[in-house]
Formats: structure tokens, sequence, C-alpha cells
């Protein structure tokens, strides 16, 4: 029964709506469960790349312009966009202080400072690596506000990464958690709970689940958080709904958001009401989990990485959740002084 399970503090919504959703998200069977793997190795100190990379691919917002992000080590703390095409413009940091908006055609997270000019458009794919990967502090170059969109989600940022080497630096990384369970409903039907970490624990353990009435259908997952359940969730692509993808390719020619959008049937999901209409992956037992997957890596750990101080470590629990309850979720952490150092 959802009295069962604790909800907390409730920081938007009722507890009739969070028992009611909390009943139909229990009802899932967990597809795939990686819960007793054992979490990746605690990091003390920060690190930084040793080296620059560079990674490039057709604009998201431009299909027509390649765009290219140049990686860099950094000496402050934190991840930070640089445009390179505004000079007079300030470095815009990686922070739920600097979300300017969550997209009204295209869901995305877009980061701005100062100037309406200096943004940073799609950033969740790129900041998910933040709050998954060993770099703290790195320097993001980019020479439009238009990111590349890739064809494997966020696979060639993390091999670019990878291939970067690290250097270690003096400062401790911390490690925050709530002071206590936390929920909020969010506007599509769902929700998202918080528990705090365990004494001695300094780990990210999620649970999530996607609930559509189209081709992906009902896909739950569990997973703590280390290099495999990160390496897994970054290969999958963003889905969308053969009726959006039809919408684009045509009404959406009117628009600015959608006229150039790149999205094509490799570099996302397409799903119709019956099947997908391009070759879904990350299969699981004769089951695509992608749109599961994707939500918990490269969307959920994405809201994570605007905690600018720290690492979040506790227990996530996620059903049906977006960009938009998600950064509301992170701003109302904040603004109820809801985080503590481990």
């Amino acid at each position: 029964m959802a009295r069962n399970f604790d909800f907390g503090t409730i920081l938007d919504g009722n507890i009739d709506e969070l028992e009611a959703r909390y009943e139909r998200f229990n009802s899932l069977a967990i597809d795939q469960d990686w819960s007793d793997q054992e979490p990746g190795d605690r990091i003390v100190k920060a690190r930084t790349i040793a080296k620059p990379v560079s990674v490039s691919a057709p604009g998201t917002f431009s299909k027509k312009e390649i765009r290219t992000l140049n990686l860099e080590p950094s000496d402050k703390p934190g991840w930070w966009f640089d445009r390179t095409d505004l000079p007079d413009s300030q470095p815009i940091k990686c922070s739920a202080r600097n979300v300017w908006t969550t997209g009204e055609m295209v869901s995305n997270i877009v980061l701005r400072s100062g100037s309406s000019h200096n943004y940073a458009r799609l950033v969740e794919h790129i900041i998910a690596l933040k709050a998954g990967m060993d770099v703290d502090d790195l320097v993001i170059k980019m020479n439009s506000g238009d990111p590349p969109l890739f064809e494997e989600g966020s696979k060639e940022l993390v091999e670019a990464l990878h291939s970067a080497g690290r250097v270690e630096k003096e400062r401790e990384i911390k490690y925050f958690t709530v002071k206590e369970t936390v929920s909020l409903v969010t506007p599509s039907g769902g929700f998202t709970t918080i528990e705090p970490a365990k004494d001695g624990d300094l780990s990210l353990r999620i649970d999530c689940a996607r609930d559509f009435s189209n081709a992906i259908g009902q896909q739950r997952i569990k997973f703590v958080l280390n290099e495999a359940a990160f390496q897994r969730g970054s290969l999958a692509r963003t889905n969308t709904t053969s009726k959006q993808k039809l919408f684009i390719q045509t009404f959406g020619k009117l628009f600015a958001d959608t006229r150039n959008l790149g999205y094509n049937s490799k570099n996302v999901l397409i799903a119709g009401n019956r099947k997908y209409s391009n070759e879904p992956k990350l299969i699981h037992e004769g089951k695509s989990l992608e749109a599961a997957w994707h939500r918990a890596i490269l969307d959920l750990l994405a809201a994570l990485a605007l905690v600018e101080e720290g690492r979040i470590v506790g227990t996530i629990t996620d059903y049906k959740g977006g960009h938009y309850p998600d950064v509301e979720l992170v701003k109302l952490l904040y603004a109820n002084d809801l985080l503590v150092e481990v």
C-alpha cells in the first residue's frame, strides 16, 4: 500500500495525489535490477581533466551546422560553459541559480548568465556527466549556444572525458544528502522522492520508471550509480513520438525552436502507438529499456548536477518525471535549506 511508503515532506502537491501515483508506480514490474551492485569508488579529492579534448556533431537546433565542444581543464570549482563567440560575457556555471528555462516547444535545460544572449541550450546530456563521472572541475568552450547532438546519447562525451586523463587537486569533494525525505508531484502524473543517505553510505541509488501509452510502455529499472550503470545509460537517446516528429517536420517549421531541430531516426528513439519507428536500443531480456535508462542517467542526474557545491547521495524514486519538475525540486531543496553535508 502507498501509505507504507514514506513521502516525507511534500514540497509540491498533496498526499492523496502521491499515494495514487505511488500505487501505479509500485504495480510496475522491475525490468532490470542492478541495486545489489557495488557503488563506485569514493572520490576524496576533486579532479579535472589532464588535457583538452574536443567532440563535434551536427547542432541540436541547427542541424546543418557542425557544433564543437572543447573540454578543457579548469582551476575553478565546478563545471562552466564559456561562449567563445561572446568574448565580453562571463562563463556560465552549472548551477540551479543559472537555469533560464526548461523549454516550451522542446523540453530541455537551458543555462544562462547575465545577458539573454549568453546561454547554453540542451545542456542536460552534458552536465549529467558531472554527476555521473569523476570530473568535478571543467570548462566547456562552445562557439554558440547550440550544442552538438550525438547519435548514441552522450557516449562520445563519455569517451572524450575518459581519454583526457585526470589531475587530482588539493580540494576535497563534498557529499550532500537531504536532511529528511522529500517528495514532489510532477505535472505528468508522476512523482519524485529523495530519501537521505544511510549512515556511512555515500552511494546514490535510483528506482526509475517510465509509463507511456505508446510503444515505450512501462519500464522500470533499479540500480546503484557506478561506472557500469552510467556507461549503460549514457548510450540511451532522447525519446519522442511519431506525432511529435511529424509536427516538427511540418508545422514545426513555423517556429524558431523546431525549425532546424536536428532530430532524426539515428539520434532519437521514435515511438509509435504500437511499435517503434526505428530500432530501439538497450535491450534487456527482449525488451528495450532505452527510455528508462535515458531518464535515469541523462535527465535525472543532470538535475543533480545543478547542486554546485558537491555530489548528491541517498535514494531517489522517480516515476514519470521531467526537466521542469526536476529543476523545481532542486530549487526547493535550496529554498527550504534541505541539503546537508554528509
